[in-house]
């Protein structure tokens, strides 16, 4: 066998609530576009439980809350009975490997256009500010965003509704946990950030005013499937699809407070490094005041390696911490982190491939040298 390295920080025991995680190295959720017709596939069995190790966190790709939610091809849903029968089968296969599941549940808004709306309605969002057409992130297909009208007050309870219902059904599909998607310039953080959100009722202008909706939702769905299942993913210092904010700390920090009130199980943060979709860059900013505040279980995440990761749980800067693209090329990643092994190299030209297997489940197993 190859010499095993000394136990290292990410691979030490954490309990996440009535959860007993293993190991501290978690699956980002990730979003890959196989999911045909908004339906899970049965080639997610495969790429899912490759990544499973006994005590492990994964979190699912972004999965729509309803069908207003889609902004991308081929992304799976969790409003319909047929997505949740479709995702039981992969959620058994994680759980026979001992891993712990969380369905992520999010809501697209104005990063959408009436293709994928239905009757081809306009999208909506906090405003009707809209969105320059832009390269995806897979590079391969520029993207023209519909003009998105603005929610109503009135309806606004209806697509809180739409994430408890989501939630719901993941419980039912077996999942352990559902994390709100509020990050990365969809629809709960339009709703945040003030570039976007111009509104001048109670849901925009103020802080606590634009935070209302993200916590609208915490609650809603803490009061379904109980605050000990819940976790919520933000990004305030990031500026996906033209949602900045004019004071991300403070954004950071009310969030991280504010979240306290309903005991949810963790709060899941986006570094300030990771201003755009994969790419570093020096920040002045700091996590930390927001770890400090959150009283649950603080997960970070944004561009992490074996040597930062570590350092972060070292130095008490997170409980655990989210790998997306060493996870995607290494489905055996806290196996290598525990041997130090080479690690695969991603390949970016296939990340939102439909194939069912090229660049999904093709990625090589470490295999144990005697």
């Amino acid at each position: 066998m190859a010499a095993e390295a000394p136990t290292i920080p990410l691979l030490t025991p954490y309990k996440l609530g009535k959860f007993n995680l293993s190991h501290r190295v978690v699956l980002a959720p990730l979003t890959r576009q196989r999911s045909y017709g908004n339906v899970p596939q049965p080639h997610a069995i495969l790429y899912y439980s490759q990544r499973t190790s006994k005590g492990g966190l994964l979190i699912t790709e972004a999965t729509g809350v309803s069908n207003t939610a889609q902004g991308y091809p081929d992304t799976p849903g969790i409003w319909t009975k047929e997505q949740v029968e479709a995702w039981k089968p992969i959620v058994d296969a994680v759980h026979a490997k001992g891993g712990v599941f969380f369905c992520q549940i999010w809501h697209t808004g104005r990063v959408s256009n009436q293709g994928f709306q239905p009757n081809g309605q306009a999208p909506f969002s906090s405003s009707d500010r809209p969105l320059t057409p832009q390269d995806r992130a897979s590079g391969f297909n520029v993207s023209d965003f519909t003009p998105p009208r603005r929610l109503r007050i009135e309806e606004i309870p209806q697509i809180v509704n739409d994430f408890r219902l989501a939630a719901r059904n993941a419980i039912e599909a077996g999942f352990d946990g559902v994390e709100i998607h509020g990050a990365h310039g969809y629809l709960i953080d339009q709703f945040m950030k003030d570039q976007v959100n111009d509104r001048t009722d109670q849901y925009g202008g103020s802080l606590e005013n634009r935070c209302r909706f993200a916590l609208e939702i915490v609650e809603a769905i803490s009061n379904e499937i109980g605050a000990d299942r819940v976790g919520i993913r933000l990004s305030p210092f990031a500026n996906y699809m033209e949602s900045g904010d004019s004071n991300p700390d403070s954004l950071g920090l009310y969030m991280a407070e504010s979240l306290n009130k309903y005991e949810i199980l963790y709060c899941h943060m986006v570094e300030p490094r990771m201003k755009t979709v994969g790419e570093k860059s020096e920040s002045p900013h700091s996590l930390v005041p927001m770890r400090k505040a959150f009283k649950g279980s603080f997960l970070v995440a944004g561009g992490y390696d074996r040597e930062d990761g570590n350092k972060a749980i070292a130095k008490n800067r997170a409980d655990l911490v989210v790998f997306g693209r060493l996870f995607l090329a290494n489905p055996d990643l806290p196996k290598r982190f525990k041997l130090n092994a080479p690690l695969n190299k991603y390949n970016r030209d296939t990340f939102y491939t439909s194939d069912p297997v090229l660049g999904y489940s093709d990625y090589p197993l470490l295999v144990d040298i005697a």
